[in-house]
């Protein structure tokens, strides 16, 4: 959401919270960089370059008494998360500027502004999450802690009773035990998760018309010192009580009993001054997205190559043609196992009759058609040839399926049917319509047989 001068003040703020809300995330591209307007790092700079030790510290260990800057209780939550790794604590302890960087960006994930959808190192892999360079919060470590993990480390970082029981999740509990005298009421984590929840029903109790907890982190016309000084009064007046008084209190927010200090307007050349990008800053975005891409391309040429050895391509199965000799049957009996000689007893001579013409018949039925008398295996063979040839070449342990009939055996089966044509209807062969008469006559004579009887 963005504030214009004119917009300021204009009586909207029932619908201000879920505008803002709508609109808060930060949305870009991957590879793509955050620039300085796009995270507000001048109300960063200025919120956690505070130097108002006033807030009661909650690290483990230390008394109510120690009050520490809002920089210094900011980090030391999220030193202290479970969640928090050994690698990333370290890197915090030797690299203070590092963990003022890390507290930025997870001020903006508090809040909302930054998504669980972010990444910020360039090696990130999955394709769940967006990289995206932040050169003015990049400048110690270029390799930060991705969105999810900072979450997480975020929801983790609560104070040693919140632990075992559950934080206060309204402003009204908050308020309820700051005024108990337990102090701090929660973790400065917990709380900034809770105002920015509750944005819109806060922003009548702490804001003008038509701005709300939320509109702090973004850019709008407003100046970056006095958004900071408001988060920073909010977070006072949460944590240490609303009954003491407000080192960040102007003469605005004393006359008007709970609102924040007055936010100053900009116009529209002094809001073009604020969040203004170096040009080392413009060079390193840009070459990160560059290794961003090459990293990239890499990457999708390597898994082809992987999937390649991995699983290389099938060869097609070559065609097999086969050629088929004509035979005169299946199996013949040069293709069963040989027999020495010296175990072969004297064949049985059978006797071979000579060779004939084949018989013609006299006449054939109407509608049968001549034999072909060219044969591709040979000259055309009596009824009697072919069976003689069938039982000297054909094996009987070959089911009958399996044979392969050549014009021979087709011709034979064709004058079998002719014969059985010829003789159906003579005598002896009764007609069919002759034995049905038959079998009706007897059956009635049976019947009336069992009748006299």
């Amino acid at each position: 959401m963005s504030l214009t001068a004119q917009s300021v003040g204009s009586p909207e703020s029932s619908l201000v919270g879920y505008l803002s809300r709508k609109a808060l995330p930060i949305k870009r591209n991957d590879a793509e960089p955050l620039t300085r307007e796009d995270v507000q790092y001048d109300l960063l700079h200025q919120i956690f370059s505070d130097t108002k030790a006033v807030f009661t510290s909650q690290a483990p260990g230390c008394s109510n008494t120690s009050k520490i800057r809002f920089c210094d209780l900011y980090v030391n939550a999220l030193y202290h998360s479970s969640k928090c790794s050994k690698v990333l604590k370290d890197k915090m302890n030797e690299t203070p500027p590092f963990a003022i960087e890390l507290a930025k960006i997870s001020l903006l994930t508090n809040v909302g502004r930054i998504n669980t959808t972010m990444a910020f190192f360039p090696e990130m892999k999955t394709a769940l999450r967006t990289y995206h360079p932040v050169p003015s919060l990049q400048k110690t470590d270029g390799n930060a802690q991705d969105a999810p993990r900072i979450k997480n480390c975020l929801k983790a970082a609560l104070l040693p009773y919140e632990i075992k029981s559950m934080p206060p999740s309204t402003p009204e509990e908050i308020l309820d035990r700051s005024r108990a005298g337990r102090v701090p009421p929660t973790s400065v984590v917990n709380l900034i998760f809770v105002l920015a929840n509750h944005a819109a029903p806060l922003a009548n109790v702490h804001f003008d018309p038509p701005l709300n907890f939320l509109d702090l982190f973004l850019p709008i016309n407003v100046s970056s010192t006095s958004r900071a000084r408001a988060f920073l009064w909010l977070i006072y007046h949460y944590l240490e009580g609303p009954e003491l008084p407000n080192p960040y209190d102007d003469d605005y927010s004393r006359q008007n009993d709970g609102k924040v200090p007055w936010l100053h307007r900009l116009s529209e050349t002094e809001f073009a001054k604020e969040n203004v990008d170096t040009p080392d800053e413009i060079a390193w975005g840009k070459r990160m997205s560059s290794e961003r891409n090459t990293f990239l391309q890499k990457l999708v040429n390597n898994t082809h190559t992987e999937k390649k050895e991995r699983y290389p391509p099938t060869p097609a199965a070559p065609v097999l043609q086969k050629v088929f000799e004509p035979t005169n049957s299946y199996r013949t009996h040069s293709s069963r196992q040989q027999i020495p000689e010296v175990q072969r007893e004297k064949p049985f001579l059978h006797y071979m009759p000579p060779q004939r013409d084949s018989i013609q018949p006299a006449h054939l039925p109407r509608g049968n058609i001549q034999p072909r008398s060219d044969f591709r295996g040979g000259p055309e063979r009596s009824m009697l040839q072919q069976a003689w040839h069938v039982i000297m070449n054909t094996d009987p342990l070959v089911d009958s399926d399996e044979e392969l009939p050549d014009q021979h055996v087709r011709h034979d089966y064709s004058r079998r049917v002719d014969v059985i044509a010829r003789l159906r209807g003579r005598p002896p062969s009764p007609l069919p319509d002759a034995m049905v008469v038959d079998r009706s006559i007897s059956g009635r004579n049976g019947s009336g047989s069992a009748r006299h009887g």
